[in-house]
């Protein structure tokens, strides 16, 4: 039947910013699905991995701070270590900061680059790696952002930064679908998040925002659960190396 396809029973998931938010949503998703999950973050996971083990699922907690690429390989360490594999790569962990770009700082710049993609590609390589070494078929899913198609005003790392998101997901898929892994992005549109507080906050912001989504409201981390599974499991095998908006309408406007 074709909903085995979407069925990760007994796969092994690395969600990177999985304490809340959209890695908290996704990892959810995933567990549900059936897989064992993997959550890696700098702040408490404490929530997340209760609802893990209350779907019946194992959740690793690896506290690591994803800024600089040196917790990468004691991650998957620990992940093989504690379930001999790992199928499936979530690279959600992400910063925002925000500043006319005229008075941009180089910290800001540097901070939010280095998580959003410099970790996101070394992280890919890594398990990239591993899954050749096993043998066996991976995936890799990518968070990228409306801003990887749009300018955006005032985060101009950001929109870097997510811009190469979606372009590096391109390539990766040109070089390692020979090794059976999939490489693809979710692009989410005005989601429940701390990263929009201050926009939903503002209510002139806010509502500018919503007269723009034709769905009239903001998503939530839920919301991204189906597509997250999909693009992790064997239904979407011959898709590689494409961003998926899931935006209620956001780009269609």
């Amino acid at each position: 039947m074709i909903l085995e396809k979407f069925n990760l029973k007994d796969k092994v998931a690395i969600v990177t910013g999985a304490s809340k938010g959209l890695g908290q949503g996704i990892a959810l998703g995933l567990a549900d699905a059936g897989a064992n999950i993997v959550g890696v973050d700098i702040l408490d996971m404490a929530q997340t991995k209760a609802e893990v083990e209350a779907l019946n699922r194992n959740f690793l907690d690896i506290k690591a701070d994803l800024i600089n690429i040196e917790p990468i390989q004691k991650i998957i360490d620990e992940t093989v270590e504690k379930f001999d594999k790992i199928d499936i790569l979530v690279n959600n962990a992400g910063i925002i900061r925000r500043a006319d770009a005229i008075e941009f700082s180089e910290k800001d710049w540097d901070d939010v680059m280095n998580i959003n993609i410099k970790t996101l590609f070394f992280f890919s390589q890594a398990v990239a790696k591993r899954y050749i070494e096993q043998e066996s078929p991976g995936k890799i899913i990518n968070i990228a952002s409306l801003l990887s198609f749009q300018g955006g005003i005032r985060v101009p790392s950001y929109t870097a930064s997510k811009t190469a998101v979606m372009g590096i997901t391109r390539l990766l898929a040109n070089e390692w679908a020979r090794y059976n892994i999939n490489i693809n992005a979710i692009a989410p549109g005005y989601m429940v998040t701390d990263n929009t507080a201050p926009l939903r906050k503002d209510k002139e912001r806010s509502k500018a925002i919503l007269d723009r989504i034709p769905a009239e409201k903001w998503g939530e981390p839920e919301d991204l659960q189906g597509v997250a599974v999909f693009l992790a499991s064997e239904a979407s095998n011959y898709i590689n190396g494409y961003t998926i908006a899931v935006d209620g309408g956001w780009l269609a406007r």
